[in-house]
C-alpha cells in the first residue's frame, strides 16, 4: 500500500483528482443527512473537504485554485441561464420592490460585518469570510479570494482567512436564517398554509387560463369577411382554429383566408374575458364542441426545435397558407398563451397545431419537433458564454474613491452574461438552451468542485481556529451579521407592506441565497410558492454580494 500513500509525490494529478472525488462523495453523503427535513445539501462537501484537508495529504494550491474557479463559473453560469428568461419580466412587475428590499439586506450586512470586525479587532481578511459565511453566499467568497489574490501585499496565510471564517460562520447562518422565519411567523402569528392559499389565489387572478368556446356567427356585418379581418380578433387575443359553415356537416380548419357566413360555427380559443368581448362581435355561444364533431380535423402538440424558424412570429410562419394548419396555442415555460399573430417564437416552445394528420405531419417537420434536439446540450454556446463571462468578469471598472478598480470577477461576469443570454435565447444560430436536468447536473457539479477546493484549502487550520476564542468570536459576529438585516427588513416588509409570508420567506431566503431556508419555508407552507420570490431576488442579490465583497476587500486590505 506504500504506492497509495506516496501518490501525492509520484502522481500529483491522479492524487488531486482522487482526493477531490473522495471529498465530493463524503460531502454529498453528509449533506444527505437531514434533521427535521433540513440538511446541508451540497454544502456538506465543504466540511468533508475540511476534514480531509486536515488529516490527509495536501493538494497543491495551483490545482485547487483551478478547480475552485472552474467550479464557481459552472455554478453561477448555469444559474444565470435558468433564471434569465424570467428575471427581467419579474423586475418589471413586483420585482423592483422585492429586489430593493433584498439590496437593503445586502447593504446592512456589508455595513455590519466590518463594524463587527472593527469592534472585535478582527483581521480584514476574516471579515470578508464572515460577510460571505453569514449570508451563505459562495460567489461572494470566490470574489473576495480572487481580489485578495491580486493584492501583492497580502500574505498567503491571510488569504486563507476568508475560507476559514466562512466555514465557521456558514452552519450557524443557516440556523439563523431559518430561526428568523420562525420568529417572524411567531411575532405576526402567521399561518403558512393559509398564506400559501391566499398567495395562490392572488396569482391565479392575474393569470387567466385559456378555454375553448364555440361561437355561432349571427352578426350580418361579418358575412363575406375572412377570418383575419374580423373586428376585434387581435385586440381580444383570441385564435380561431375550426369552422363549420352553415348547412355543411363537415368541420374544417379556419385559416386566415376562410370566409364567413351567417350561421357558421367557430371554435375559438382565448381567455374568458377575451372570449366574452369577441362573442359580442360574432354572435351567440353554442353548447356544441367542434373538436368532438369531426375526426378529420385533429390537433397535436409540436415542439419548436428548428433553428431556421426561431425568432419568427406566428404570422411570419404563415402555416395556414403554406400547409393549411392553424396554431391555436403556445406553451412556454408552463405558461399557455393564445397564438396571436405577433407572438415571437422561441426554442422549445410547444405549439398546438390544428389540421388534418398529413398537414400536421408536414408542420412538425417544418418546426423540428425533435425531443432529442430539445434534450441535447450544445457545448459551443455554453463555452462561448463562459468566455464572454470571463472577459466581462476580468474587465477593470474604476469607481471614484476606491484605490483599485472593481471587477465583476469569475462569479459576477459569467452570471450577468448568462442572465442576458438566457433572456435572449439565441444569437444567430447559437441557441442558449440547456435542458433542465443538464443544468442542474452542471450546477451541482460546479458547486461541489468549489466547496471541495475551499474545504481542502482551509482544512489545515480549521480546527485550531474554530475551537479557539477567535473562532467563537467569528461565530458570534456571523450571527449578528445574519440576524440584524433579516429581522429589520422582515419586520418592515410585513408591517408596512403587509407582504404575504410566501413572498417574505422567499425574499429573505433569496437575499441570503440559502436553499435550505427556501426548502424549510416550502415545507412549513406545504407549497413551492416561496420559490417565486427567491428566484426574483437571487440574481441581483448574488451580483450585489460579489461587488460588496470586492469593495470590502479593497477598503479593508487595499
Amino acid at each position: 500500500m506504500d504506492w497509495l500513500f506516496e501518490l501525492h509525490r509520484t502522481q500529483p494529478v491522479a492524487h488531486a483528482i482522487g482526493v477531490i472525488s473522495l471529498v465530493c462523495v463524503l460531502g454529498m453523503a453528509l449533506g444527505s443527512l437531514k434533521f427535521r427535513g433540513i440538511g446541508l445539501g451540497t454544502a456538506g462537501v465543504l466540511f468533508a473537504g475540511i476534514l480531509v484537508g486536515h488529516f490527509g495529504s495536501p493538494v497543491d494550491h495551483p490545482t485547487l485554485d483551478f478547480v475552485k474557479e472552474f467550479g464557481l463559473i459552472l455554478f453561477v453560469f448555469t444559474i444565470g441561464l435558468q433564471l434569465g428568461p424570467g428575471f427581467f419580466a419579474a423586475l418589471r412587475q413586483q420585482g423592483v420592490r422585492m429586489n430593493a428590499l433584498a439590496a437593503v439586506v445586502v447593504i446592512l450586512g456589508a455595513i455590519a460585518a466590518p463594524l463587527a470586525g472593527w469592534l472585535a479587532g478582527f483581521d480584514g481578511a476574516a471579515v470578508l469570510g464572515i460577510f460571505s459565511g453569514a449570508s451563505t453566499n459562495t460567489p461572494s467568497l470566490g470574489a473576495a479570494t480572487q481580489t485578495l489574490a491580486m493584492m501583492p501585499d497580502v500574505a498567503a496565510d491571510r488569504r486563507a482567512l476568508p475560507a476559514l471564517a466562512y466555514a465557521v460562520t456558514y452552519p450557524t447562518a443557516i440556523a439563523c436564517i431559518i430561526g428568523t422565519l420562525l420568529l417572524l411567523k411567531r411575532i405576526f402569528r402567521i399561518d403558512p398554509v393559509a398564506e400559501a392559499a391566499a398567495f395562490a389565489a392572488s396569482h391565479r387572478s392575474h393569470v387567466d387560463p385559456l378555454e375553448r368556446r364555440t361561437l355561432v356567427v349571427t352578426n350580418p356585418k361579418l358575412a363575406g369577411l375572412t377570418v383575419d379581418n374580423i373586428p376585434g380578433r387581435l385586440e381580444t387575443g383570441v385564435t380561431i382554429s375550426r369552422v363549420r359553415h352553415a348547412g355543411d356537416p363537415a368541420v374544417s380548419v379556419a385559416t386566415d383566408a376562410t370566409r364567413l357566413g351567417v350561421g357558421d360555427s367557430l371554435a375559438v380559443v382565448g381567455t374568458p374575458r377575451g372570449l366574452d368581448q369577441f362573442e359580442r362581435v360574432v354572435g351567440d355561444t353554442s353548447d356544441e364542441d367542434l373538436v368532438l364533431a369531426s375526426d378529420a380535423v385533429t390537433f397535436r402538440r409540436v415542439v419548436l426545435t428548428n433553428r431556421g424558424v426561431l425568432g419568427k412570429t406566428v404570422q411570419e410562419l404563415d402555416l395556414d397558407h403554406r400547409l393549411g394548419v392553424v396554431v391555436s396555442r403556445v406553451t412556454r415555460a408552463d405558461i399557455e398563451m393564445t397564438a396571436v399573430p405577433g407572438l415571437r417564437l422561441q426554442f422549445g416552445d410547444m405549439l398546438q397545431v390544428v389540421g388534418n394528420e398529413e398537414d400536421i405531419e408536414k408542420a412538425g417537420d417544418l418546426l423540428g419537433n425533435s425531443l432529442k434536439e430539445l434534450n441535447t446540450t450544445h457545448f459551443v454556446p455554453l463555452f462561448t458564454g463562459i468566455v464572454l463571462g470571463i472577459i466581462l468578469g476580468t474587465l477593470p471598472i474604476a469607481f471614484p474613491g476606491l484605490p483599485q478598480p472593481v471587477r465583476l470577477g469569475l462569479a459576477g461576469g459569467p452570471l450577468i452574461v448568462a442572465l442576458l443570454l438566457g433572456r435572449l435565447g439565441r444569437i444567430g444560430k447559437l441557441v442558449f438552451h440547456m435542458p433542465v436536468n443538464t443544468n442542474l447536473a452542471f450546477r451541482e457539479f460546479g458547486i461541489a468542485l468549489f466547496f471541495a477546493a475551499v474545504g481542502l484549502g482551509a482544512g489545515a487550520r480549521f480546527f485550531a481556529t474554530v475551537f479557539s476564542a477567535l473562532g467563537l468570536q467569528w461565530l458570534l459576529a456571523g450571527v449578528a451579521v445574519t440576524l440584524l438585516p433579516l429581522l429589520a427588513v422582515g419586520i418592515f416588509a410585513r408591517m408596512k407592506w403587509k407582504m404575504n409570508f410566501m413572498d417574505l420567506s422567499g425574499l429573505l431566503a433569496g437575499s441570503m441565497t440559502d436553499p435550505p431556508a427556501l426548502a424549510f419555508a416550502s415545507n412549513i407552507a406545504g407549497s413551492d410558492s416561496p420559490t417565486v420570490a427567491y428566484a426574483t431576488v437571487y440574481p441581483l442579490t448574488t451580483l450585489l454580494r460579489i461587488l460588496s465583497a470586492q469593495v470590502l476587500a479593497i477598503v479593508l486590505l487595499g
